[in-house]
């Protein structure tokens, strides 16, 4: 996962979760926290709980979130975040606790007297790691129209600039899917598959040439033993562990958004 994907799904999180984004930049993002939020991230429990007793006046948090440390400006204090850190570990757990689906409609206007019609589209995003004794991971996010069949790569950077509510605005209506979510879903992840194996294999076979120098190593250093003892048998299998190359794909969330069709040309 990139620190630009890492980035855009922060952004994208806090402001699907109603979170006040107080200023964006291509470095760092300042965000001001719900109260909900505020109780979820900042392991506060003494002092929600006071206010509530007291009827005190909330007062969430804001934090900085720093995704590009090498060129944040120096006066700039804030929280380091990138794959592997607690805290986005603890978002995306926050993400699994929310669940994953989300259900949004574009925040459009219709013209006097003139209704507009929302075109259903599902959005999933794939995190894939190759893994082995390195491991590199990869977002991908698709969209289907579940009408025409039409996928887009790279929905979620799409949705960024488009304004989302959870209520279906005035003179708008939804229109019904023609294609099943779980059709969609099965059509996006043949896709991802294609992807996957469209990928240089390199990586795999100097694991596999890594794992054969290591375990002929660890062969000659038994190599007097008639018969291997449970170390032996210890020691392989962690090696195994190690070199073997996997890939994992995991759909970190995903949802349903209703767009306008002067939208979906857009994002054509």
């Amino acid at each position: 996962m990139q620190q630009s994907e890492i980035h855009d799904f922060i952004e994208y999180f806090f402001i699907n979760n109603e979170c006040e984004l107080v200023k964006k930049t291509p470095t760092y993002l300042e965000i001001q926290l719900t109260v909900e939020m505020d109780k979820k991230l900042m392991n506060r429990p003494f002092y929600w709980h006071y206010l509530e007793k007291t009827g005190g006046i909330p007062n969430p948090m804001k934090l900085t979130f720093i995704t590009d440390s090498e060129n944040v400006p120096e006066d700039i204090k804030g929280e380091q975040i990138h794959f592997g850190s607690p805290r986005l570990h603890q978002i995306f757990s926050i993400v699994n606790e929310l669940g994953q689906s989300i259900r949004l409609y574009e925040n459009t206007k219709a013209p006097m007297g003139q209704q507009i019609a929302l075109h259903p589209w599902l959005a999933v995003n794939y995190q894939v790691s190759f893994t082995c004794d390195h491991k590199k991971d990869y977002l991908y996010s698709y969209g289907i129209h579940l009408i025409s069949g039409t996928i887009i790569e790279n929905f979620h950077s799409k949705l960024e600039k488009i304004p989302f509510s959870s209520k279906i605005p005035d003179f708008c209506y939804s229109m019904s899917p023609i294609i099943k979510p779980i059709s969609g879903l099965n059509r996006m992840e043949q896709l991802l598959r294609s992807k996957i194996q469209e990928e240089d294999e390199t990586w795999a076979e100097e694991a596999k040439n890594r794992w054969k120098h290591d375990l002929e190593l660890l062969n000659q250093f038994y190599k007097d033993d008639e018969e291997k003892p449970e170390n032996y048998h210890v020691e392989y299998n962690a090696l195994k562990e190690l070199y073997e190359p996997v890939i994992h794909v995991n759909c970190t969330n995903g949802g349903l958004f209703y767009l306008s069709p002067n939208t979906m040309n857009r994002l054509a």
